[in-house]
């Protein structure tokens, strides 16, 4: 899952080379994906009214039901 959303967001953006994505696992066993990218690309990572973004955590989220697990993704600054 967060190989996946590193490629998309790779691809997405003007700078690849500033795309990381940080993994935490909670108590739960909810895996939390934060992902961070250069400060000019923030607008093509959330698009417009939100789409990008809520499209990412879409496909993510129906990788991570393969797997039986439970992802959230952050955006982070």
């Amino acid at each position: 899952m967060r190989d996946l959303l590193e490629a998309l967001a790779r691809i997405l953006v003007e700078h690849p080379d500033e795309v990381s994505v940080e993994q935490f696992e909670e108590d739960d066993g909810t895996v939390v994906l934060e992902l961070a990218v250069a400060d000019d690309d923030y607008g093509k990572i959330i698009g417009r009214g939100g789409r990008t973004a809520n499209a990412l955590r879409t496909v993510v989220k129906a990788a991570a039901v393969r797997e039986r697990k439970r992802v959230v993704v952050d955006i982070v600054d």
